[in-house]
């Protein structure tokens, strides 16, 4: 994997651990087969949720990005292996429109479709990406020791190696020194720093008001979202219909817009406190997007 900008992605899903529920709560999300959610239920990525937008995006990854980057840092690592004469089969690009976008539950659900499939839970891969990472992954358990070591180098050192640290290397030339971590921290505080804001305390209070009229009490989005009887393998009947409460009343309070505004301000001021360091970043980033567009044409 290439060098990763990521910023706190602050997924308000609860994790897929432990048994369903059974009885008169039973799932009625989509259905799994064959070890993974059947593609005819997985959504798309809900425009609600391609517009939600902060300033730290022009600086950070995409998860749209980093599919985009390694996927032409994997063609020269191709190139370079069939140099050695060795076969190296490249994973397809998924359609960018199948990709989750990079705030998609920043703020909480607030895709409709997402959540009457879902509920709280992390919207599963697209179809296409299902498919990718399949492909990645069989590439992986199947090559031999020896194509490995070209591939990566010695894994026994640190850092890549063989084909890999060529690929990578090219991908990042001319491209300076960054604080991937501080950058991620900041992320993470301005997200915190929001929710205190007066505004965004005010439409959390607007919410709960709404939630508590439908019969769900909770004090803001995260605490919905993380309701430990969310942490089933399948959405229940009652987590969706949650879920979709709290869609809701996200739409009807505007919480989504009056939050990312406020978070908005904050971000704008942390760039303004870091100029140089946050023109590193763009810089970074600029020029792994820029490789990444020249080698996949």
């Amino acid at each position: 994997m290439s060098v990763r900008l990521w910023g706190a992605a602050l997924l308000l899903a609860v994790a897929a651990v432990g048994c369903s529920t059974s009885g008169s709560d039973s799932p009625s999300g989509p259905q799994q087969a064959g070890g993974g959610w059947e593609s005819g239920t997985v959504p798309l990525p809900g425009k609600e949720a391609r517009e939600i937008t902060v300033p730290f995006d022009e600086y950070n990854i995409s998860p749209a990005d980093a599919i985009r980057i390694d996927t032409a840092e994997d063609s020269l690592v191709g190139e370079c292996m069939r140099e050695r004469g060795m076969k190296w089969t490249v994973a397809p690009l998924p359609p960018e429109r199948d990709i989750a976008p990079p705030n998609r539950r920043r703020y909480g659900v607030v895709e409709p479709d997402a959540a009457r499939v879902f509920g709280f839970h992390n919207p599963q891969d697209r179809p296409s990406v299902v498919r990718r990472n399949k492909e990645l992954d069989t590439r992986g358990r199947k090559i031999s020791p020896e194509v490995r070591r070209a591939a990566y180098g010695d894994e026994s050192k640190p850092g890549p190696g063989g084909c890999l640290k060529k690929a990578r290397d090219q991908m990042m030339k001319g491209a300076p020194k960054i604080n991937v971590s501080l950058f991620n921290k900041r992320s993470g505080q301005t997200f915190e720093a929001s929710q205190r804001d007066a505004k965004v305390e005010r439409v959390f209070r607007s919410w709960s008001a709404c939630m508590k009229e439908a019969g769900f009490r909770y004090k803001d989005p995260l605490a919905a979202a993380t309701d430990e009887r969310w942490g089933t393998d399948q959405p229940s009947r009652k987590e969706i219909r949650t879920a979709q409460a709290d869609v809701r009343c996200n739409e009807k309070t505007d919480l989504t817009a009056i939050w990312m505004a406020a978070e908005k301000r904050i971000q704008d001021d942390v760039i303004r406190e870091h100029p140089k360091e946050f023109r590193a970043l763009k810089v970074t980033k600029d020029v792994q997007l820029k490789a990444a567009r020249r080698i996949l044409g």
